[in-house]
């Protein structure tokens, strides 16, 4: 206990900024208009919620501190583990704790126990213990640490708790690495909040100063405190993003049983054994991936089937848009060569490449591919435009016709499906030789959809100017070579 009159050095997590002050008070001082409707149209699987940002806080300080209803201790098995989170919850809590762990009995990997606070401000302590880390048991690994964070929560909402200050689970004796972890905790407490978001007031991530810049880093992936936000973020997010509770998806393990595997649903009792057992097959436990070297044998000699030939590319597919969720792209994403904007008239997203900004000798092409294909599969799966800004491109920004052809090649069918229109900005004698031989000997069906465009007055025939930005050499391009009548349009700040 503090002596008399002197200041507690508990910490009433009351007094603690949220998620969205510092945010907020940043967005008013810079005056930035927020993002319109329009700008909008493909949304993040985590998407901008205010009601469950205003229950977040991040705090760097010590959990054992926090002035809450119950803090999270990370612990071992048998709950003696001595890391720093434990060695202050215990200093802080007094002998007592030690006694009311042992009547527990120990506690399981994943699994969470609780206890009371004894002398701490929070009234309770939630144990867990998080799974030690090896690269070749990741998956258990990934699964455990959920349960920690899912079990803990779980436990909280039973006992009618209003809040809960959590520590970082993976400690680092178990080697678990900070920024997976991060993914599973934050992903974790935003999907519980999102089904269950009335049982809680207020999750405190307590971390160190080793931490904190992780999750500061992450936390807009999970928690976007603006429409903008989460566009900004929505290419940074993961492969795995959990199903809807946030639990890690394993796909092999996904196993669907039918009530009777072999039958079509509109198969009446009274056929028995006539059932047409030509459907065996066809179910989950029957279908298997075949021999892999001899599909691509049969893919080289022609002889492999449409829809076989279709889930070789799909499965192909996954495996870029897996890499390249899990890549790090910031980078390419810094040189702001594609982006989304507006929607044109029909209503349909805008998706902008500039060409100029494209140091082709300079940067990894194959690391331009995976952007390309992490930033659109989100957007391919409606109906969108490309509009191409040719714009005083050179020798080191032309994107050769191998490259094409692969991107071409590798995105899913549903890129060139709802490609409903290119636009050609500024296009040269050359640039249009060169589209022409490409879109008429290497690629098919994309000719009918290109559209040059002399002048920023034709494309905002098709595009109003107010769902388009604009990079300010564009505009100073067209107004000298075509006059200033759209010039005053004002540029894009960011670009």
């Amino acid at each position: 206990m503090d002596p008399l009159g002197a200041p507690s050095q508990f910490v009433d997590i009351d007094t603690l900024p949220g998620w969205t002050d510092a945010y907020e008070a940043k967005q008013l001082d810079s005056h930035q208009n927020p993002v319109g409707k329009a700008q909008v149209d493909v949304r993040s699987p985590f998407p901008y919620r205010k009601d469950i940002n205003e229950k977040i806080i991040l705090w760097k300080g010590d959990v054992a501190l926090l002035n809450c209803t119950a803090i999270v201790n990370t612990s071992n098995e048998s709950l003696t583990d001595k890391n720093p989170v434990s060695e202050s919850i215990f200093m802080h809590a007094g002998p007592d704790l030690k006694d009311e762990l042992q009547k527990l009995k120990g506690c399981r990997t994943g699994e969470a126990k609780l206890t009371k606070g004894f002398n701490l401000a929070a009234r309770f302590i939630i144990h867990t213990v998080g799974p030690k880390y090896k690269s070749r048991y990741r998956t258990a690994a990934k699964s455990s640490l959920y349960s920690c964070y899912r079990n803990v929560l779980q436990l909280a909402k039973e006992q009618a708790m209003c809040s809960v200050g959590f520590c970082v689970i993976n400690s680092l004796k178990r080697c678990y690495p900070l920024e997976d972890a991060t993914h599973i905790a934050l992903r974790t407490v935003r999907r519980f909040l999102e089904i269950h978001g009335e049982t809680l007031e207020k999750v405190v991530f307590a971390v160190s100063e080793l931490e904190e810049a992780t999750y500061q880093k992450l936390l807009p992936l999970y928690f976007p405190r603006s429409l903008e936000e989460e566009i900004q973020s929505l290419p940074y997010l993961p492969a795995d993003i959990g199903n809807a509770e946030g639990e890690p998806v394993v796909p092999e393990r996904q196993i669907r049983i039918t009530e009777k595997p072999g039958v079509p649903d509109d198969a009446s009792d009274e056929e028995g054994l006539e059932a047409d057992l030509s459907f065996i097959g066809s179910h989950a436990f029957a279908r298997m991936e075949g021999d892999v070297d001899k599909q691509r044998r049969l893919i080289l000699q022609g002889q492999l089937s449409e829809a076989a030939l279709q889930k070789q590319h799909q499965r192909n597919y996954n495996r870029w848009l897996c890499q390249a969720r899990a890549e790090d792209l910031s980078d390419i994403a810094s040189l702001k060569a594609l982006y989304q904007t507006g929607v044109d008239n029909c209503g349909r997203t805008v998706m902008v490449v500039v060409g100029r900004n494209i140091p082709v000798t300079l940067i990894d092409m194959e690391k331009a591919l995976l952007y390309f294909i992490h930033v659109m599969d989100h957007i391919a799966v409606k109906e969108y435009v490309l509009v191409y800004f040719h714009t005083l491109t050179n020798d080191y920004n032309q994107l050769d016709s191998n490259f094409l052809k692969k991107l071409y090649d590798v995105v899913d069918a549903k890129y060139k499906r709802n490609l409903k229109a290119l636009y050609f900005v500024h296009p040269t004698f050359r640039s249009k030789v060169s589209a022409w031989f490409f879109t008429t000997f290497t690629v098919s069906g994309l000719k009918d959809k290109i559209h040059y465009v002399e002048s920023l007055q034709q494309l905002f025939a098709a595009i109003p100017p107010e769902q388009i930005d604009l990079p300010p050499f564009v505009l100073e391009y067209d107004a000298r070579e075509n006059g200033p009548y759209y010039s005053s349009y004002p540029p894009s700040p960011d670009l």
